[in-house]
């Protein structure tokens, strides 16, 4: 009886905490298939009371939010595969044991991870490579990913030196070694790497707001932070008549980003979460 009453008890506890965590989301979903001049009376909590698919019109007729989101993805694939594709090529070189000056190698990444000339300096070495205002700002200086260099170089040299070897009197090169044998028997790291690089460029907005000031350029959290700022609510008649009309506000618009937004998160997640899991190397090597 007692570990009945127990088993209710963490059930019901595990599901307040459930509903706590999920229902803000869901929340905001119906937010964005209601009529925001609607949904600014409150009270309501379940489903659309005036359901509508305006705020997603509007949304996808206003081409500045387009041209963000489309920003946004270009950004989030070549940044995370620029990212991935060269951290892992400096760790794998990192990890060899015998690589000259690793040791000094490795101070200045640790140096690196620890001091920063802040966010001027920043601007003037970005300045200075021409990157102010361009679509790199955004891609190269994330290139290279402190914290996932030190995981990668733990990782790489788990690796049994057997299979290097074995190529290596083949006749292979080291960039043949990498990415033929290396990378495939790493797919657990890069996928962890690419999902948490590719969020962090998908969510990134500080790079948008100091260093370009094209709007062809502005990401949709950059787009986001405007609504919540005030900034892109329309101030004249015709964008106003134009709101009123789709019955849309600035608050059901943001909710309406913030879905898009997650979106394509929630739909990579799932194709590398099965590489989420340890013992890839297991029979990878063969006495």
């Amino acid at each position: 009886m007692e570990d009945w009453i127990l088993d209710i008890l963490i059930t019901v506890i595990l599901l307040i905490i459930v509903f706590i965590t999920l229902y803000p989301f869901y929340y905001i979903l119906i937010i964005t298939f209601n009529s925001g001049s609607d949904s600014n009376l409150g009270g309501m909590y379940l489903w659309p009371r005036e359901f509508t698919l305006g705020n997603y019109i509007y949304f996808i007729e206003d081409p500045k939010w387009v041209n963000a989101f489309l920003v946004s993805i270009l950004r989030t694939i070549v940044g995370t595969v620029l990212a991935v594709f060269f951290t892992s090529m400096v760790a794998y070189g990192l990890a060899k044991r015998d690589l000259m000056f690793r040791k000094t190698y490795f101070f200045i990444v640790i140096v690196a991870m620890n001091f920063s000339g802040g966010l001027i300096a920043f601007y003037i070495v970005l300045k200075s490579l021409g990157l102010i205002n361009t679509f790199g700002v955004y891609v190269i200086p994330s290139m290279l990913n402190l914290f996932f260099l030190l995981i990668a170089i733990s990782f790489f040299r788990e690796i049994p030196d057997e299979l290097g070897e074995s190529a290596r009197m083949d006749g292979a090169s080291e960039l043949r070694i990498f990415f033929s044998i290396v990378v495939p028997v790493s797919m657990p790291l890069m996928a962890t790497m690419s999902l948490f690089i590719g969020s962090g460029q998908w969510n990134s907005w500080l790079d948008s707001a100091y260093f370009v000031q094209n709007e062809n350029l502005r990401t949709l959290t950059y787009r986001m932070m405007q609504v919540i700022n005030q900034s892109m609510v329309p101030t004249g008649d015709a964008a106003a008549a134009s709101m009123s009309r789709a019955k849309v506000t600035p608050f059901s618009i943001q909710a309406t980003a913030m879905v898009v937004s997650i979106v394509p998160i929630l739909g990579v997640y799932p194709f590398l979460q099965k590489y989420f899991v340890s013992g890839m190397m297991l029979g990878s090597v063969k006495g």
